[in-house]
């Protein structure tokens, strides 16, 4: 449906390129903890921004649907969750949030 595209990071082709990242964590996307990079499910990268504009619309309205709640921070941070998504934290003793987590960028920002 839209053009995706997996690039290195490597490459100075990417200046110009738009990413949708999605990740689930025990924690909202724009904490990008040590080690985020591990819990990315989809990494979806675009070259026209109108592409992506639309790409990123349609998948924060599926989100939308599907989850409780949303939080929002800079515009380019979304996180959303429901309630009743949790796991017991061994180390925290404690049951934990899961967050489905969306990042837009564009690739000369941050993705680090």
């Amino acid at each position: 449906m839209f053009a995706k595209m997996k690039i290195s990071y490597d490459s100075k082709e990417w200046a110009n390129m738009y990413t949708i990242i999605y990740m689930k964590a025990d924690y909202e996307p724009w904490w990008k903890f040590e080690g985020w990079k591990a819990f990315i499910q989809t990494q979806d990268t675009f070259e026209v921004k109108e592409q992506f504009d639309s790409a990123l619309q349609e998948k924060l309205a599926h989100f939308r649907l599907t989850y409780d709640n949303e939080a929002v921070k800079e515009g380019q941070y979304w996180a959303f969750w429901s309630e009743d998504e949790s796991f017991y934290c061994e180390a925290c003793d404690d049951d934990a949030q899961v967050y489905h987590g969306i990042i837009a960028c564009k690739m000369e920002e941050d993705v680090k």
